[in-house]
């Protein structure tokens, strides 16, 4: 298998590392960087490819989601409540305008 194929990963390994990549992206990681670091947390996280047959392969460790909610757990625990509070009443109007958004459309 030649470098940087991916015909050895399942559709849930390529579906994880194109939701991670777009994270990445979404905090202005250039393109190339953000692939390369979703797939290197995808293998982090299962070991590589895992295509090769029925019962093969290592169980998935979550080492990496599990660092990356500690590290928004510990953001949100050094805010205030009163800056809690606001984010969460901002959260739900924009879920409302949102709502009544795509109801009108």
């Amino acid at each position: 298998m030649p470098r940087g194929d991916k015909s050895k990963y399942t559709d849930k390994q390529k579906r994880k590392a194109e939701h991670i990549a777009e994270g990445y992206e979404d905090r202005g990681v250039p393109e190339k960087t953000a692939e390369a670091r979703a797939w290197a947390t995808v293998n982090k996280e299962s070991g590589g490819g895992n295509k090769s047959g029925s019962g093969r392969g290592k169980a998935e460790t979550h080492v990496s989601s599990e660092k990356g909610g500690k590290k928004g757990g510990a953001a949100s625990a050094s805010r205030t409540p009163e800056q809690r509070s606001a984010s969460a009443k901002k959260a739900a109007a924009t879920r409302k305008r949102n709502r009544e958004a795509k109801a009108s459309s």
